[in-house]
C-alpha cells in the first residue's frame, strides 16, 4: 500500500515513516506542509494519506483543509487525520465529506502500533477508524429522535461501530457472540430508517446519524 504522509513533527514524521515502512506500507512521500501534501498526491497517486490538523504556515486546519480538499478531488483516496486533541468539528467536517475510508485519531494513539496499524488497513479497505476521544466529545451534542428509539445495548454497539470495531470486535469487549451482535446491528439500523440500498454504507450511514453530523456543513 502507498502512503503518503503529512506532519510538520520532524521527530513525529520519521517515527512514522519507520514504523509503516516495517508495517509493510511503502511511504512515497513525507511531506511538512499542505501544498506539498497536495501535489504529491497528485504526483504518487497514493492509495493512503495520512495528515496532521496543524499544519504551517497558521498551524491551525491547514491539514484538515488538505483532506478535505483531498476527498472531493480522488474520491477513492483513504484519509486518516491525526491530532493532537479532540477538535469535534473538525472531526465532523472530515467524517461528512464521505460515508467510508476516512479516519480521526489522537497522536497518542500511535503509541499502540498494533491498534494503529489496524485503523490504517480499516480505513484503506474503505472503512472508519473514530479515537474513542473523538466519539465520546461528538456523543455531547445530544440524542435525535431515531437514536431514542435504540437500547442501552444498541446505543453500546452503535458507539463501538463508531470507533471503527469490526463484529467480532464488539462481541469481544461487549461479551457477545457474532450472531448477537448482528441481530443488534440489523436492529440498528431498522431503528434509524436505513434499508438496504445499493451503494450506501448502511453500517457507516448509521454512524454518521449517531454522531449527527450527516446535516453538519
Amino acid at each position: 500500500m502507498r502512503v503518503v504522509l503529512a506532519e510538520d513533527s520532524v521527530l513525529l514524521r520519521e517515527g512514522l515513516i519507520r514504523l509503516l515502512d516495517a508495517s509493510g506500507l511503502r511511504v512515497v512521500a513525507a511531506v511538512d506542509e499542505a501544498e506539498s501534501l497536495l501535489r504529491a498526491v497528485e504526483e504518487h497517486r497514493p492509495e493512503l494519506v495520512i495528515t496532521d490538523v496543524r499544519m504551517p504556515p497558521t498551524h491551525t486546519d491547514e491539514g484538515l483543509r488538505a483532506a478535505l480538499v483531498l476527498r472531493r478531488q480522488h474520491p477513492g483516496l483513504a484519509v486518516l487525520v491525526l491530532s493532537q486533541y479532540v477538535e469535534e468539528r473538525y472531526a465532523a467536517r472530515l467524517l461528512a465529506s464521505a460515508t467510508g475510508g476516512v479516519g480521526y485519531l489522537l497522536k497518542d494513539r500511535v503509541a499502540d502500533v498494533t491498534e494503529f496499524i489496524d485503523a490504517l488497513r480499516r480505513v484503506a479497505g474503505g472503512g472508519t477508524a473514530l479515537d474513542p476521544e473523538v466519539v465520546a466529545q461528538l456523543l455531547l451534542r445530544g440524542n435525535s429522535d431515531p437514536l431514542e428509539r435504540l437500547t442501552p445495548r444498541e446505543h453500546e454497539v452503535l458507539k463501538l461501530m463508531a470507533e471503527g470495531r469490526s463484529n467480532a470486535g464488539i462481541g469481544q469487549s461487549l461479551v457477545l457472540s457474532e450472531g448477537a451482535v448482528g441481530k443488534h446491528i440489523g436492529n440498528i439500523f431498522t431503528k434509524l430508517d436505513l434499508p438496504p440500498a445499493e451503494g450506501d454504507h448502511r453500517r457507516v450511514l448509521a454512524v454518521l446519524q449517531f454522531l449527527k453530523i450527516r446535516s453538519m456543513p
